[in-house]
């Protein structure tokens, strides 16, 4: 049986109602922002497909939790999407959305480290160890399906100690996109070298504004907007469909998460009223990091034809993603959003300058403090199960969740 398995692993499965090859048409394929002519470009546009890093259930990868499954088949499919859409950002971050992979290629070393944040090991940033773990934090049991929301809270906490990324990840509430909190949120100080290299810009002193223009400066920490939404009752509206669509036009767009009730799916495009997307459902085996510390990357880019789904098939829980490298960047999203989202009379969501009045206040997230207790303990102020599992990534923050006691 293992022998059957293992033969057929790396195989998809094709839905009788899902279309397999793409029309004879004039039509224009968008792919994350960029476009493609399909009668003329049909192979720049499949390979700009099988450039996203793939993400799919895996097996016989160490138990998580050290007890717990080693499989994450049946329920990682919404955890993997999420981590196609993250990763995404981080190409974008590191190599630029104009980078293509290709088969047997040498890549670029920040490609092989994006790659290995992503491995099923505790000790990988956004692993679905780390995953599931913080999900406890959401009231997700491990092994439990989780929805876009709860992953996009998800990748928000664990954002917080991937020091090497550096993202400011913004997950928006009640359908509102608050340019003011993103601001306060992404502007940081770059300080002089006798000084921490960034803080949020609220915590500039008296003393360094003393300083002068040549002490400090603004900067901007890469942005990872996630906005989920309900686009319906039981089904998306179609009234939403031209809106979402513009969305994947849009030069930051990361795709979205969804699919429908218990199988998510990264949906990166479309082509007419059909959507494009990678599909999570096929189980391969777990792949580690090989002896001179590279990844065998073949079994994370798709190199089958991609599978469609029509708009009015999607679930309405939905969430849409976006990625800002730059201050400028968010501000020709915004502009974006105000003439192809909110010209609609019924907007797909909000985008509002000032925090809204009735709202608690916005306080950007940050790491867990820590604090000494009368024994003699290092604890968390906040709940343990908002932290990630022990990470080369988080050395130093691992240092503070083991619990010290004096002799």
């Amino acid at each position: 049986m293992e022998s059957v398995l293992s033969k057929y692993e790396n195989q998809i499965t094709i839905f009788a109602d899902y279309l397999e090859e793409f029309p004879d048409t004039d039509e224009l394929v968008w792919i994350l922002g960029k476009q493609h002519l399909l009668k003329t470009e049909k192979s720049k546009l499949l390979s700009d497909i099988s450039a996203r890093l793939w993400f799919t259930y895996r097996r016989k990868f160490s138990p998580i939790g050290g007890t717990g499954p080693s499989s994450d088949a049946g329920w990682g499919c919404m955890l993997r999407c999420g981590q196609m859409m993250l990763a995404q950002a981080l190409i974008c971050r590191h190599l630029g959305r104009d980078w293509n992979w290709e088969k047997q290629k040498e890549q670029p070393k920040e490609y092989q480290r994006i790659l290995q944040c992503f491995l099923d090991r505790k000790d990988c940033c956004y692993s679905i160890h780390q995953m599931a773990q913080m999900g406890v934090g959401e009231g997700k049991s491990i092994g439990e399906w989780f929805g876009p929301n709860t992953v996009a809270q998800v990748l928000k906490k664990l954002a917080l100690f991937d020091e090497w990324n550096s993202l400011a990840v913004y997950v928006s509430m009640d359908n509102t996109v608050v340019i003011e909190d993103i601001k306060k949120m992404c502007r940081t100080l770059s300080l002089s070298a006798d000084t921490p290299a960034e803080r949020p810009l609220e915590s500039l002193t008296a003393s360094n504004q003393s300083k002068g223009p040549s002490a400090c400066c603004t900067a901007w920490k890469p942005l990872l907007l996630i906005v989920p939404l309900r686009l319906g009752i039981n089904q998306i509206n179609p009234v939403y469909v031209d809106a979402f669509k513009e969305c994947f036009k849009m030069p930051q767009s990361l795709g979205a998460l969804g699919g429908k009730p218990n199988n998510a799916y990264y949906f990166i495009g479309f082509l007419g009223d059909e959507l494009i997307f990678l599909d999570p459902h096929t189980t391969q085996t777990f792949v580690d990091t090989e002896e001179n510390g590279t990844v065998d990357d073949q079994t994370f880019h798709c190199l089958q034809p991609p599978q469609r789904m029509n708009i009015l098939n999607l679930d309405p829980s939905v969430a849409l993603g976006f990625f800002c490298k730059e201050e400028k960047d968010f501000d020709s999203w915004c502009s974006l959003v105000q003439k192809e989202i909110l010209k609609e009379n019924l907007r797909m969501f909000e985008l509002v300058q000032k925090h809204p009045s009735h709202w608690p206040p916005f306080v950007p997230p940050a790491k867990p403090e820590v604090t000494t207790t009368g024994a003699g303990k290092l604890l968390f102020r906040s709940s343990l199960a908002s932290r990630p599992l022990d990470s080369s990534c988080f050395m130093r923050q691992k240092q503070l969740w083991v619990m010290l006691s004096v002799e």
